[in-house]
């Protein structure tokens, strides 16, 4: 596996992470961002960065962002996003 691949297959493992708690337990952390060291599927040391936005207004769509980069080379890596939608009233 290259390093691109390995960095792509953590963002995509953590992105999956960020966004399994949906948009109600999601709603009242908006906006918040964290970063932390961890480890690649590979096993290189990185560091993740998961940040929680509004989309366009506070309290609808909540866009999710994930960059994994090495120590040294935060200007590379891979960023990923996703939105996850308000969900409709019932």
């Amino acid at each position: 596996m290259s390093a691109q691949d390995d960095l792509e297959a953590a963002a995509r493992e953590e992105l999956e992470q960020a966004c399994a708690p949906g948009w109600r337990a999601l709603c009242g952390h908006t906006p918040w961002g964290d970063t932390f060291e961890g480890f690649t599927p590979a096993g290189r040391e990185v560091c993740f960065e998961r940040s929680y936005l509004w989309e366009v207004e506070a309290g609808g769509d909540i866009r999710v962002e994930v960059n994994v980069y090495e120590p040294r080379a935060d200007d590379e890596g891979v960023r990923l996003h996703r939105t996850i939608p308000r969900p409709t009233p019932a």
